[in-house]
């Protein structure tokens, strides 16, 4: 059994690895206390911007369906958006995970990020020198389709590395992440509330505020690649990096070399570990990726609201969302079975919002469709943070980051599965 420490001498420090067999002296404490402390909350500051940048490009696309539905009257667009990213996020995410041991999640985490910087380009510079504000050209519509693609292959290396990294801190650091991801659904919608309003409400103001909306989208991502190349330097991060290499090495010395074989026996280990906290975030995203966005964007309608409904709808989802996950660091629900089984409750979400079509005159007004998708955000949020949390948790330090990633493809195939499920709201 060892223990890291930090020494500090003058204005260099070096992290040195310090045996618990030894008398734990007010000096060796001092020191391992002043290497985990977060100065500022920086490391925290920017794991919830981190969060925040991994999911926002999938909420810049969805927020903006004014613009899309405006341009492609005829299409279903956030259910093609939804298919088109989810299903190329799940596919990235199981390459990631077969080779993760043979590549660095700081460097997937740097792609991802200029990916999606790329896929958001788009957007702005085909309305510019192509659309020019036309209606009903399709073509750019799989451009545009191709784009939402390309961000979630982004997605996937983003995603899968920052809630792996998170998986190796103390569990207030995954809180960040998780908060901070649905933090980028508030930025952008009230970003695309803000835009739209400036605008005039024609199809020239349309355009413009779509046009800035995405170009402070880009820049917004431009900030999470500055933090994401400045966390590995902060002392804290530091520290449990060199506790995860230490991990890894006395694995090595115990196991030997990580061949394919063995990270195969490791992943397998993983996932039997942590596959009831998988089972949790997989029925999660079964029911909200079958009722958000698709349901809310496309299937109910008002008559006072007309196109700012579904806007008002997407945002009162994600803050309510934000409020959930941020309950977290109030109180963390820790008994895994309570935390696991209370899962089958968000079920009910079904038949809830089937009556909100079918239902009572009453019930298919603004206000019971409103409340439900507020109870949504606030239901998805909490119990998606809990998971998130415990599950790296339950194995070893080295598998922390494994634990993680796994944690996110049992996500990205309940998003897939209920983005199928959600065109049988059309029938």
């Amino acid at each position: 059994m060892s223990f890291t420490g930090k020494v500090t001498d003058g204005d260099s420090e070096s992290i040195l690895l310090l045996s618990s067999d030894a008398p734990a002296t007010a000096t060796n404490i001092a020191t391992t206390t002043t290497a985990t402390k977060d100065a500022f909350h920086l490391a925290y500051i920017i794991y919830f911007t981190l969060g925040c940048g991994y999911l926002l490009p999938w909420n810049a696309f969805i927020t903006a369906v004014d613009y899309f539905s405006y341009l492609y009257s005829d299409a279903s667009i956030d259910r093609i958006f939804a298919v088109a990213f989810k299903l190329v996020s799940l596919f990235s995410l199981l390459l990631i995970i077969l080779y993760a041991h043979k590549s660095d999640a700081f460097v997937r985490i740097n792609l991802g990020f200029g990916l999606s910087v790329l896929g958001l380009l788009v957007i702005p510079v085909m309305d510019v020198a192509y659309i020019k504000g036309q209606v009903g050209l399709y073509d750019s519509f799989y451009v545009t389709v191709g784009a939402v693609a390309l961000c979630g292959l982004a997605h996937a290396l983003v995603h899968g590395g920052v809630v792996g990294a998170a998986g190796e801190l103390p569990e207030h650091y995954m809180q960040a992440v998780v908060a901070g991801s649905s933090f980028s659904g508030v930025l952008v919608s009230f970003l695309r509330i803000i835009t739209k309003a400036i605008y005039s409400q024609d199809s020239n103001g349309l355009r413009s505020s779509a046009n800035l909306y995405f170009a402070v989208s880009i820049v917004v991502m431009v900030i999470c690649i500055g933090f994401h190349n400045v966390a590995h330097r902060l002392p804290v991060i530091k520290y449990y990096n060199e506790l995860k290499v230490q991990a890894v090495n006395e694995e090595k010395e115990e196991k030997g070399p990580l061949t394919g074989l063995v990270w195969n026996a490791t992943l397998w280990h993983v996932v039997g570990m942590v596959k009831w906290y998988g089972f949790g975030i997989f029925l999660i995203y079964i029911v909200t990726s079958s009722i958000f966005p698709g349901y809310i964007t496309e299937d109910v309608h008002s008559q006072i609201l007309k196109d700012w409904y579904s806007i008002l709808l997407i945002t009162g989802d994600i803050v309510f969302d934000l409020v959930g996950k941020s309950l977290t660091a109030v109180y963390l629900l820790e008994n895994a079975k309570v935390a696991i089984w209370g899962y089958v409750i968000i079920l009910l979400f079904f038949p809830l919002f089937l009556g909100c079509l079918h239902g009572p005159k009453f019930f298919r007004t603004e206000i019971p469709v409103t409340i439900l998708t507020c109870l949504l955000g606030l239901t998805n949020g909490y119990l998606t943070s809990v998971l998130m949390i415990l599950a790296p948790k339950v194995v070893q330090l080295q598998h922390s980051e494994t634990a993680g990633i796994v944690m996110v493809l049992f996500l990205f195939v309940g998003m897939l599965i209920g983005t199928i499920v959600s065109w049988l709201w059309v029938l």
